[in-house]
């Protein structure tokens, strides 16, 4: 096990280098390779040649690449000075970049949205995890039967309704009319209930989209998998059914579900825009929107590099995963 764990961490650590360097790439280097100014994507909406030129020599854009990508890799590790202009910019580590337009370090920003982010993602995975799960093994366990066909209808519906539509009906719902739940949202620290009244419709709404994507995955996957000699195996020895499933069956369902979780919580970082905007969370999501509308690039470059760095890091935990559940996987 411990073999395995030093494997995963150094290729974790390896693909955070090959993740920097890309994200380097798309907003420094590609735009100069197609005769884009890198300068005129920082400087916001209202700008002029004494700006330009400013904003050049504190990114330092006429050095050669590899001392670019020396400063911003040095940036995320120990901080990084802005220097040009006769002022100087300190950017603590870890610097995701500075926003010229509103005069502010990335990070502190994507920090204090992230949490609201982080929340969303990790309530609507524990419900979509369950609703997923549970209806799709009781779908496979009775195939063919009234129940089995009402919980497809039923994913097929959340695959199929936009998050924006289930969203707004939800608010009509049971925030307007019944009065459920809460409307707006309040911070963690002012007020847990509130909090927590107001976070219920966008994790519900969540988990009824990813939820029954897991549904139809898990159903197929627990009906290839009971099908297999093993099990029939540990059958024909006399294990009751129960056991069957829990630690034969299950085992290997979680396995491409394990996969797929990894992908969607580390993408559901950054690709919550529409949720956020449904239920006006004050997340990464609402931060790339503003950040479009004022033309903000090192908001919307930090925000994408955090929500990379996030995939490299689900996937990194669910690989860990891989080797708890199934011992064959810390062998290979």
């Amino acid at each position: 096990m411990l073999t395995y764990l030093i494997r995963r961490l150094f290729a974790a650590v390896v693909l955070l280098v090959v993740v920097v360097l890309a994200v380097f790439s798309i907003f420094f280097l590609i735009p100069k390779w197609t005769g884009i100014d890198p300068a005129t994507m920082y400087v916001g909406k209202v700008t002029d040649q004494a700006a330009l030129e400013g904003v050049r020599e504190k990114l330092q854009l006429g050095d050669p690449i590899l001392v670019q990508v020396f400063e911003f890799f040095k940036g995320i590790l120990v901080g990084r000075d802005y220097v040009g202009g006769g002022s100087v910019t300190h950017c603590p580590a870890p610097c995701f970049g500075y926003s010229f337009n509103t005069e502010q370090a990335i990070w502190p920003q994507l920090t204090d949205r992230f949490p609201v982010t982080f929340a969303l993602a990790i309530g609507a995975a524990v419900l979509w995890m369950i609703i997923g799960l549970g209806a799709g093994v009781l779908s496979a366990l009775k195939r063919g039967t009234l129940w089995d066909r009402g919980a497809m209808v039923f994913a097929l519906g959340g695959v199929s309704l936009p998050i924006y539509f289930t969203g707004l009906i939800s608010l009509a719902v049971f925030a307007g009319s019944l009065g459920w739940v809460r409307r707006d949202y309040t911070p963690l620290e002012d007020s847990f209930t509130a909090w927590f009244s107001g976070m219920v419709l966008p994790w519900v709404t969540l988990a009824f989209l990813f939820g029954a994507m897991y549904a139809r995955l898990t159903r197929a996957t627990m009906l290839e998998v009971m099908g297999e000699d093993y099990i029939r195996t540990a059958r024909a020895k006399g294990v009751r059914e129960p056991v069957v499933i829990r630690k034969h069956a299950m085992r290997s369902t979680m396995t491409p579900i394990l996969t797929l979780l990894g992908v969607d919580l580390g993408m559901l970082m950054g690709n919550a825009i529409l949720t956020e905007t449904t239920f006006s969370l004050p997340g990464l999501g609402q931060a790339v929107l503003r950040a479009i509308d004022q033309r903000d690039l090192p908001l919307i470059l930090g925000v994408t590099l955090i929500t990379a760095l996030a995939v490299v890091v689900a996937n990194l935990v669910v690989d860990l995963m891989y080797g708890v559940i199934d011992p064959r996987v810390r062998l290979g």
